[in-house]
């Protein structure tokens, strides 16, 4: 992973130095087509060698400040930098080559197969006139194991379920290799086995190759079990950032999930929901 004397370092609520890969500053997200200011955001980190989850509930901005730090909305206002260098200063192949992305808009042929798919991930990797190397070949094959897709590898993404497409997808997009992930939303579509699957091979791939994963979850529960650190948004803007057992609180939960429940930090954190709270209720 490439070093920057200029990477930003900042400390978690014990203090820690923590150094980010990817940091936003001062943010102001609109989409081309409206006026309409999605997400303000003074400062955001994914650290480096860390699992990040961002939580919220619909329409609050998660999925957006991913598009943001993968270069795919380019701000109104604020900087997104990875390594500490201008995220808009890599040419897409280099880009792509460090930051590896799967997010909820895609699109292919129905008639490509599960491994043709996985093969994408790798041409960041390869000039336009390369065969498919050695390297490549032992990348995807890591990467339909890793995704629970070997057995799928010549069937066609037009003869999958939603949740087969889904674990195909995120084949590709360990096949591309890289030491920065940001996934949006990867455990839709699947059920509670293969969603658990995924967050574990998440994990696997942290702690056994340091890479570094920004990750939009719906369930806060699985966000706290899984990351080291969450990012809990609220209207577009950040609520609260930090280890989960800072950031889940009771507090949060009524104020971003409007939802009332008890939060247990014995013998590990846990989340248990007992009633909607009236949307009047702050």
């Amino acid at each position: 992973m490439a070093e920057s004397e200029s990477r930003e370092r900042i400390t978690d609520s014990s203090g820690v130095a923590v150094e980010s890969a990817l940091v936003g500053e001062d943010l102001a997200l609109r989409y081309p087509t409206s006026d309409e200011t999605v997400v303000e955001c003074t400062r955001l980190d994914i650290p480096e060698g860390a699992v990040t989850a961002l939580v919220g509930p619909n329409g609050s901005g998660k999925s957006t400040l991913l598009k943001a730090l993968s270069d795919h909305l380019e701000p109104a206002e604020g900087t997104v930098t990875l390594d500490g260098e201008s995220i808009q200063s890599y040419g897409q192949s280099e880009l792509a080559r460090r930051l590896g992305v799967l997010s909820q808009e895609r699109e292919s042929p129905g008639s490509l197969t599960v491994e043709d798919l996985a093969y994408h991930g790798r041409y960041p990797h390869r000039g336009f006139f390369d065969n498919v190397g050695e390297a490549d070949h032992r990348a995807v094959e890591r990467a339909l194991e890793l995704a629970g897709v070997e057995h799928l590898r010549d069937a066609e993404l037009g003869q999958l379920s939603g949740g087969q497409k889904q674990l195909a997808w995120i084949a590709m997009v360990l096949a591309q290799d890289t030491d920065v992930l940001l996934l949006d939303e990867p455990t839709t579509f699947l059920d509670l086995h293969h969603q658990f699957t995924v967050l574990e091979t998440i994990r696997q791939l942290n702690e056994a190759e340091d890479v570094t994963v920004g990750v939009v979850l719906h369930d806060v529960a699985q966000a706290a079990r899984f990351a080291d650190y969450l990012v809990a948004l609220r209207d577009g803007q950040l609520y609260d950032w930090g280890p989960p057992e800072d950031v889940v609180t009771e507090q949060l939960l009524a104020d971003v999930f409007g939802v009332e429940a008890e939060v247990r930090h014995e013998p590990e954190l846990q989340v248990l929901p007992k009633r909607a709270l009236p949307d009047d209720h702050t």
